[in-house]
């Protein structure tokens, strides 16, 4: 089957049922796009599928044949990425980094559909898991991107003010994020381990070699 993916379209052998995740990286070696949880929970697989975020870990390959593909390869390429990737660095959001590329994309999904989002806006669609804890400067670096005044009033934020995570959900976050992911790295490596059985089993070596 072909992808198109960042413009170009991409020849791809794997079963229709196959994890679109797992056909960039492990297919294509576009291994900007992690793998964090494989349950859709945490966002670090996060892609464009026609413009929409998208986890990539639970998205069947065949259901984005005919669909424009963007990754964290490409985010650069288009002028709203740009300007997120520019206020990360900006407001130096990183600190692992490895959930990053799924929060950029988030964001830039964001921006190209609404390029002046509200406070409620960033709230609901920024909600990837960060176990570093980076939620301050992300929403920051996002504050900045939407034009929004940081001094908001507590009366047009409902009292809560973006950067008013509680130590309470951050810490279960991270261990909602961290046991996803040790559960699908599991089944991640059983089912690679099952697919590389059965192309074995139908390749076997010549025994009079």
């Amino acid at each position: 089957m072909q992808l198109r993916i960042n413009g170009e379209l991409r020849e791809v052998d794997a079963d229709g049922d196959t994890p679109l995740l797992w056909v960039l990286r492990d297919d294509l070696g576009m291994t900007g796009t992690k793998y964090g949880c494989g349950l859709a929970q945490c966002g670090a697989c996060s892609v464009m599928v026609d413009g929409t975020v998208t986890r990539s870990c639970v998205t069947p390959v065949d259901s984005v044949v005919d669909s424009a593909i963007t990754t964290i390869e490409a985010i650069e390429q288009d002028e709203t990425g740009k300007q997120v990737v520019e206020a990360w660095v900006r407001h130096q959001v990183p600190q692992c980094g490895y959930c990053q590329s799924g929060q950029v994309m988030a964001a830039t999904a964001l921006l190209k559909e609404n390029s002046a989002p509200s406070l409620d806006d960033v709230r609901d669609a920024m909600v990837n898991l960060c176990r570093c804890g980076t939620y301050n400067a992300i929403h920051a670096a996002m504050l900045d991107l939407a034009g929004i005044d940081d001094t908001v009033n507590e009366a047009d934020s409902g009292g809560v003010l973006i950067s008013d995570y509680s130590t309470t959900a951050i810490v279960a976050g991270a261990a909602v994020a961290g046991g996803a992911a040790v559960a699908g790295a599991a089944l991640y490596q059983r089912s690679k381990k099952a697919k590389t059985a059965s192309q074995q089993d139908s390749h076997p070596e010549d025994e009079s070699a």
